[in-house]
């Protein structure tokens, strides 16, 4: 699904700033993979890549055999809304939206016809376990829940692949364990998932671990 090859990202100086340094790697359909590293080690450049949100200064990045690196902005923005869903550390959900609103906001930029949403939304709710929750505000959810709901908006457009970037960073254990638990559950489904992390508990859920540092990425070997 994902390929990199000698893949690299400098942003321009003076002087200028290796954020990520060449690198090869392959995530297969299926894959639950972890990125584990501290701040400012290059976790958010890798994320930016791969989620197609800034194109290497050097080598490729493959999605599906498509060389995204490429792709004008506009054919590589549509190729990110077909197969990538995102789910970030911050809810950003609009607190005068119920739940099913709030899904239903992903299908409209990608102009699914009106008629279509509020099913599909009500089904993305469902398989996250909030389909008892679909007419509730934010404002009534617990964390936990919000991030179902975020994660919910992230598979209402049928993605391929979902990235997560510090998923669990507002939760505390017991409900972060939850959502870690929802997501095993999605790749048990099918979907491929990739989550940034800074926690080494999180890195250990994925059944492949890197690590980044100063921007080079390597396999890791995850221990407590």
């Amino acid at each position: 699904m994902i390929a990199l090859h000698q893949t690299e990202l400098t942003y321009p100086g003076p002087p200028p700033v290796a954020a990520l340094r060449p690198c090869d790697l392959t995530v297969h359909r299926g894959d639950f993979v972890t990125v584990v590293g501290p701040s400012g080690s290059g976790k958010s450049t890798f994320l930016n890549i791969v989620g197609l949100l800034d194109a290497p200064t050097g080598g490729r990045c493959l999605l599906d055999g498509i060389d995204t690196g490429r792709l004008d902005d506009p054919t590589r923005s549509a190729l990110r809304g077909q197969r990538i869903g995102f789910v970030f550390q911050a809810f950003h959900l609009l607190p005068h939206r119920t739940a099913l609103e709030n899904v239903q906001l992903a299908l409209v930029y990608r102009r699914v016809p009106r008629r279509m949403r509020a099913d599909r939304a009500r089904d993305a709710l469902q398989r996250v376990g909030l389909g008892h929750r679909i007419h509730a505000f934010p404002t009534t959810l617990s964390g936990g829940e919000r991030q179902r709901v975020a994660i919910a908006r992230a598979l209402v457009g049928r993605p391929s692949l979902l990235l997560c970037d510090e998923p669990t960073g507002n939760l505390d254990t017991a409900t972060a364990a939850q959502v870690l638990d929802l997501l095993e559950e999605l790749n048990a489904g099918g979907v491929t998932v990739v989550v940034i992390t800074h926690d080494p508990e999180v890195a250990r859920r994925g059944t492949r671990s890197l690590r980044i540092r100063d921007g080079v990425l390597t396999d890791a070997v995850v221990t407590p």
